[in-house]
């Protein structure tokens, strides 16, 4: 069970460091903290209707793996202090 617990350990900390990524590459819709910072400034890296939905899809299915693994981790948690 101790393996299991690293395992998902390492798997937390990758899909945080990828989530938060990927969450930094997504084009900034206005109006917010992002003209605030200089996201006004319209780009177009990225622009392409395509690489926003697959960058969408991906981020999607990262955050429910790191859901996912946060929830594990919190049941073998729980259930590891009660025996």
């Amino acid at each position: 069970m101790e393996i299991l617990q690293v395992v998902l350990q390492v798997v937390l900390g990758v899909t945080s460091l990828l989530l938060t990524l990927l969450i930094l590459l997504h084009r900034g819709r206005g109006g917010g903290l992002s003209d605030m910072f200089g996201g006004g400034v319209t780009s177009n890296l990225g622009a392409s209707g395509v690489a926003e939905r697959n960058l969408n899809r991906i981020t999607v299915v990262l955050a429910l793996v790191w859901i996912s693994t946060i929830v594990i981790l919190g049941l073998i948690t729980k259930f590891d202090a009660g025996a």
